[in-house]
């Protein structure tokens, strides 16, 4: 029986709100109230202060008694908590705009992607692996120069007209109808004698080429080749190699050239031949 009556007062204290305006208003109504008309002359000049102070201490009274009931039944059985009383009607909070979004909201993170100050996987490798070595490809075989003309590429050999009894001049002529991105000439002369270079030149720029001489088993071997990224354009050019000789005369039925190219579209040529000797 105790526990339900001490409920019901709990419940009755907790919805209890002294209603301050009332009190007030009974106050300034108490002291609007005209005092009962006297015919001394005190009653006309005392002052209304005693019924001032008892309303006042009325009103205090009664805060303090509804203070007091709302908080000896909060700290009856429950928890302790302080009581809260209002002074007036307040304004509900406002809510936040629906067009106005927060200042301090950040937008979520799409999902999938990875934050931009999350670091990376130390166990995702940094880049695709390199793809394994390609096998060495063995080098095409050249292409034998058993003909003057191969394609675009026609050839010839002679020995200079403007050569002597004790010096001579081997001329190898090429004429290309389409442009060669690769050339190598190589002009071989048999030693019958005395050979020996004095000299060599080609019609065509000489920055373009790199030369080389030497004599290999009993020949004399002058050889051009075009330097990478140059270009022989279609046209016909000499490359010519210059020797001493013996003097009683020379044959150069032995005496040997080749010509090995290379078209802009890949296509390999070779060409080759003999000297025909002065007569």
């Amino acid at each position: 029986m105790d526990d339900d009556v001490r409920k019901r007062l709990r419940d009755a204290a907790g919805a209890h709100r002294p209603d301050r305006a009332r009190i007030l208003a009974r106050v300034e109504r108490g002291m609007d109230t005209p005092a009962p008309a006297r015919s001394s002359r005190r009653s006309r000049t005392a002052a209304p202060w005693p019924r001032i102070a008892l309303a006042g201490a009325a009103a205090t009274g009664v805060l303090l008694v509804g203070g007091y009931a709302v908080a000896s039944v909060v700290q009856g059985d429950g928890p302790q908590g302080g009581v809260v009383t209002s002074t007036g009607p307040t304004s509900p909070a406002p809510e936040p705009s629906a067009t106005e979004p927060s200042a301090t909201a950040e937008p979520p993170a799409a999902s999938g992607s990875p934050s931009a100050e999350s670091p990376a996987d130390p166990e995702a490798p940094s880049s695709s692996p390199p793809p394994p070595p390609e096998p060495d490809r063995p080098s095409a075989p050249e292409k034998d120069a058993r003909s003057t003309e191969d394609g675009p590429l026609w050839s010839d050999g002679s020995v200079n007209p403007g050569s002597s009894s004790y010096w001579s001049q081997s001329d190898v002529t090429l004429r290309t109808r389409e442009p060669l991105t690769a050339l190598t000439v190589e002009l071989r002369v048999a030693q019958t004698g005395g050979v020996a270079q004095t000299g060599n030149w080609r019609s065509l720029p000489e920055e373009d080429f790199t030369v080389a001489v030497r004599e290999d088993g009993g020949e004399l071997v002058f050889r051009w080749t075009l330097k990478d990224g140059r270009t022989v354009p279609a046209g016909r050019f000499v490359f010519a190699g210059q020797y001493d000789h013996t003097t009683d005369g020379r044959d150069a039925k032995d005496d040997a050239y080749t010509a090995r190219a290379t078209t802009e579209d890949g296509r390999q040529l070779a060409v080759g031949g003999d000297f025909a000797p002065v007569r």
